[in-house]
């Protein structure tokens, strides 16, 4: 397991939104995953400030946001993989896979 040594945040690059209510949709999803702990907005990114060993259902959900939201670095998840996570989320025929890990194997830390 990757143990980082203070609270990971993931940035959210100039995300786009449709309407204000889409973007308010984005903070609630966002505010409503148990392994954020705080999102703010700086600049033209938002940035989410995780638990450093989310629970396989709040990793789906960070992963349903970056989809939903095309948000780009979804790299930025991979540091997430375990043992215990690595049959369903480093499974190379999940849609995310390549967002996520790039083309090589990934190995847990």
């Amino acid at each position: 397991m990757f143990n980082f040594p203070t609270m990971p945040t993931l940035t959210c690059k100039r995300v786009l939104f449709y309407s204000h209510a889409d973007e308010a949709a984005f903070f609630h999803l966002a505010g409503n995953i148990k392994a954020v702990q705080r999102v703010e907005s700086v600049s033209d990114s938002i940035l989410l400030h995780v638990s450093s060993r989310p629970s396989h259902q709040s990793l789906r959900d960070l992963i349903a946001l970056f989809q939903r939201y095309r948000i780009s670095g979804m790299s930025q998840l991979a540091p997430f993989l375990s043992e215990s996570n690595r049959a369903w989320f480093a499974d190379p025929w999940k849609s995310w896979h390549r967002k996520v890990f790039g083309s090589a194997a990934p190995q847990p830390k």
